[in-house]
């Protein structure tokens, strides 16, 4: 006799099974991405005086306040560097992966970006549908929200407001380093 199981039915730390499985899956895809992205094993940092790795964003930097971007440092850029790709995106929503703004093709001499602008490139479409920054807005609970930086060994020819699939496909065996900031955030009720 053959049984089926109801995923939604299952509650597992107040998630359903189905939830947390895809919560898993994606984590997993993510790590994926991530290892295949760093090829080069290079390193690079990216650093926020906004925030601390791991640490909590500001509101301001929120759907909760100015949505505006947070100012970013980067260091460490290969010489080799013929462009530069910044993503950040939240692994914790509920639906997977969720991805709050793209830019590529970023001078590698980029060192900074001031707070509430964006580095010169080419904008992607976001999850929210737009070009530009979104900032942390989790439906509930305390998500981490990951600022990447990629190094390429060249630039993307990808129209303005490419998708994340698409970035993620293009940037493939390219990576030459990269560096990661997280911070976590939570909506105050």
């Amino acid at each position: 006799m053959v049984r089926f199981v109801d995923l939604n039915a299952i509650s597992i730390g107040g998630l359903t099974m189905r939830k947390a499985i895809i919560a898993s899956a994606s984590a997993i895809l993510l790590a994926a991405i991530v290892v295949s992205f760093a090829a080069g094993g290079g390193k690079m940092k990216i650093t926020s005086s906004a925030f601390q790795e791991g640490g909590n964003i500001p509101s301001k930097f929120s759907c909760d306040g100015a949505n505006t971007s947070p100012p970013l440092q980067i260091a460490d850029v290969p010489t080799e560097a013929k462009s530069l790709v910044l993503i950040v995106d939240d692994p914790d929503a509920p639906s997977g992966l969720f991805t709050h703004w793209i830019v590529w093709n970023i001078s590698p001499q980029t060192n900074s970006i001031g707070e509430g602008s964006a580095p010169k490139g080419v904008q992607g479409t976001s999850d929210f549908g737009k070009s530009g920054y979104g900032g942390p807005c989790p439906p509930s609970g305390t998500h981490r929200y990951y600022v990447r930086i990629f190094a390429l060994d060249r630039e993307l020819d990808l129209p303005s407001g490419a998708r994340r699939g698409q970035i993620d496909s293009a940037i493939k065996g390219h990576v030459i380093a990269q560096g990661e900031l997280m911070g976590r955030y939570s909506r105050k009720k």
